[in-house]
Parts: C-alpha cells; structure tokens; sequence
C-alpha cells in the first residue's frame, strides 16, 4: 500500500508527464485557454489512464512478455510477443478514448463542443502511451501498482493544465509585449512551471 501510495506521488510531482518529460505537449497548450475546458480534458486524461495503464498491465505480463503465457501451458514459457506492444497498446488506448468521447458527448456536448477535435486526439496523446511504456519499463510489481501509476500521471497532468489555464487568464488582464503574447509567453510560464516542479525531485519517497 505505501509503494503504491509512493508511485501515486512520484506520479503527480516528482515524475509530471508534463514538467519531468514534456508529453502531451500538444494538447497542454491547446486547450489551457480556459479553465474549464482545461479541467474537462484533464479528467478525461485521468479516466483513461487510469483505465488503459493497468489493461496494458494485464496484456504485458498475461500476454505479451517472454514467458507470459505460461499460464495457458508451461510448453509456451519461450513464446515472446512483446513485439505486438505498441499495436495493443495503442488499440486499449483508441477504444477507451472512443468511450470518453461518447460519454462526454452524451452528458457535456458544450464541454464536448469546446475541446473540438482534442478529445478525439487523447487517442494519440504522448503522455497516454508514455504511461503504458513507462509501465512497461518498470515493471511494477502488481497491477495496483500500475493503477496508482496510471492516476497519478493522470492527475499530475491535469493538475498543470489546469494551472497553466488559471494563469493564461490571468495574462489576459496583463500588459504583455506584443512579441510575446500568445504561444510565446505560454512557453516562458511553462518553464517556469516546469523548474517549479523539478523542487519536488528532492522529495525522499
């Protein structure tokens, strides 16, 4: 319980997918123009990591590694598939993001309407299957391990757009030079975000 609590926190803070590695860029600066759409797409982000990281946990170590599959007969113990990863992955990946999309659509159509074509773009976002590969590298011990993984990407992901949306507000009401307005100071407060955030490296978990 406390690894799994430990890999929770390195998730949020210590490992942000945004401020550590720079996944999901795209969508980041996208949709921080406002909070609430921020919000809406960081929960969808949390939803299908949460959901996609322990279902590629599964398919990993059931399925695809070298001796997975001796489960089905010990006569497979040399059956490797792990080439089959990315296409798996990203298939877990496409078809939870579907579902995100219809529930979405069924009970928010404004908050579906105002994410437009990055919702569906979840699909190939860096951070969702840098979470499946990050797990995969790892190699966390059981799949409460992978879930706590999973959610805490997803959280420490939404936590920065939602951060950088407030703050992108703000500007709005600020004299910014013109050069720099739009994308432009986007990118300098997120680095400075992202040096924030490298103060949590020093936490001992």
């Amino acid at each position: 319980m406390l690894e799994s609590l430990n890999i929770f926190i390195k998730g949020v803070f210590v490992e942000n997918m945004i401020f550590a590695y720079f996944l999901g860029m795209c969508s980041y600066l996208a949709v921080s123009k406002t909070v609430k759409t921020a919000f809406g797409l960081g929960m969808a982000v949390i939803f299908v990591l949460g959901i996609t990281v322990p279902i590629n946990y599964l398919l990993e170590n059931y399925l695809l590694k070298e001796g997975a599959l001796t489960w089905l007969d010990p006569s497979y113990a040399e059956i490797d598939l792990s080439f089959l990863s990315f296409i798996l992955f990203i298939a877990v990946i496409a078809s939870m993001v579907q579902l995100v999309e219809m529930i979405v659509e069924k009970f928010s159509p404004a908050l579906y309407g105002s994410l437009g074509i990055f919702l569906p773009l979840i699909a190939v976002n860096c951070s969702i299957l840098g979470g499946a590969l990050f797990m995969q590298e790892r190699q966390y011990a059981t799949i409460g391990q992978a879930t706590s993984f999973g959610l805490g990407s997803g959280l420490g992901w939404l936590l920065a757009i939602v951060a950088l949306a407030a703050i992108r507000e703000k500007l709005r009401y600020s004299n910014i030079p013109a050069p720099l307005r739009g994308l432009g100071i986007t990118f300098i407060v997120t680095g400075l975000m992202g040096i924030a955030f490298m103060s949590f490296m020093g936490i001992e978990l």
